[in-house]
């Protein structure tokens, strides 16, 4: 999905040789300093801190939001393993909920789940696509809840005109290989509440104390997630080249939508909490049954357009957790949260049959990746395959 050209190895080359690698100790105000200033001109928050990965910002934002052992977390049960992983690595418990047909956390799920423990909640934008976040928002206040938006899959998209990852209390963003913009591997966190982010920064480096930052909260021991300066110089390209290619990806998602219904057959594109902000990474389509599903995706492959099932989606459906549902949630046992005497009134129910609504969604939806470097003539002709296949099954 990324683009990466000769800017990034000119970059690169330019850290090398410059032979300061790391950020401090003579690399201040280095690229990864630039990522930062840039990250905040771009999603207009006032704090951002790069770090090693997407998971690492969703536990720093996790810390800097106080989340520890007696806490738990709602977390879609549709989500990269990790949005789940993060509540463990602090030491509290994570309670899924189910999404809706956006295949994004569902309000009245999210609200139904709400217990006495919970004290935050981290909607996940998948697949580039906004979750609902106004009547999230409006949820997580009534109930006094904090809000980490998990917004790795959604790099620049926006929710009624402001961009994801700003809307809560803070935002992790990932910059592996398989996202919209990429350095190889790579997060941040952004966030404009400055105790969040003091407490992010500690976490974050463990040598933090030591270095000339002018900080208020109280100092901690944390860990070593720092990003580096080749990694940075990758980034600091990447991030000029963000809206171009969401402006591209839209564009495509739009042809291939106006193509299936301009067909009028019974395919039904998926609904989105906002078409606008979608980041366009995949066009998705709901049908009745998985059979129907099954059935047209069949035929589609047969005239030559493949799509895919997000329920085929290995470690981003829950029931494929195994170190979740078999309760491993550290290796050592005093270190398990499970195993926590401080969590044994929170719920630890995870299984196969936690949601079964979302299995359900996953299973009756079907999606089309978008390939930022088509034209319109093969979108229009991929979405003509799958509508004659729709029309040949389906009626």
């Amino acid at each position: 999905m990324f683009e990466i050209g000769q800017e990034e190895i000119d970059a690169v080359a330019q850290v090398i040789n410059s032979r300061q690698l790391f950020r401090y100790r003579g690399g201040e105000d280095g690229q990864a300093t630039a990522c930062e200033t840039r990250l905040k001109e771009i999603f207009g928050c006032s704090e951002a801190i790069v770090m090693t990965s997407g998971t690492a910002a969703l536990i720093c934002g996790l810390t800097g939001l106080g989340i520890g052992p007696g806490d738990e977390v709602i977390v879609p049960a549709y989500t990269w393993l990790a949005s789940a992983g993060a509540v463990l690595s602090v030491g509290a418990i994570p309670v899924l909920a189910d999404v809706d047909e956006t295949l994004t956390l569902d309000p009245a799920a999210f609200e139904d789940r709400i217990g006495p423990r919970t004290k935050a909640v981290i909607p996940v934008h998948m697949a580039g696509r906004p979750a609902n976040m106004g009547p999230i928002m409006d949820i997580a206040k009534k109930h006094g809840l904090a809000v980490l938006e998990d917004s790795c899959q959604a790099i620049g998209g926006s929710y009624k005109g402001q961009r994801l990852g700003t809307i809560g209390d803070a935002g992790a963003l990932s910059f592996n290989m398989f996202k919209i913009i990429s350095c190889g591997e790579g997060g941040a966190l952004l966030t404009s509440n400055r105790k969040v982010f003091e407490r992010a920064l500690y976490y974050h480096d463990m040598g933090c104390t030591f270095r000339e930052h002018t900080l208020t909260e109280e100092p901690f021991l944390g860990n070593t997630f720092r990003m580096n300066e080749i990694l940075s110089a990758v980034l600091h390209v990447q991030l000029g080249r963000l809206d171009g290619i969401l402006a591209r990806l839209r564009e495509r998602r739009q042809w291939t939508i106006a193509a299936v219904e301009n067909k009028n057959t019974k395919l039904r594109v998926a609904p989105s909490s906002d078409h606008e902000g979608d980041c366009g990474v995949q066009t998705s389509f709901i049908f009745s049954s998985a059979k129907e599903r099954e059935l047209v995706a069949e035929r589609a492959a047969e005239l030559g357009c493949n799509t895919a099932s997000p329920i085929n989606h290995g470690m981003h459906v829950h029931t494929n957790w195994k170190v979740l549902l078999e309760k491993k949630g550290a290796l050592h046992p005093a270190m398990n949260p499970f195993l926590r005497e401080e969590n044994r009134d929170c719920r630890m129910d995870i299984t196969p049959d936690t949601c079964t609504r979302t299995l359900d969604l996953l299973a009756r939806s079907a999606t089309l990746g978008t390939n930022i470097a088509a034209t319109r003539e093969e979108c229009e002709e991929r979405a003509a395959k799958l509508c004659q296949a729709a029309g040949e099954i389906l009626g």
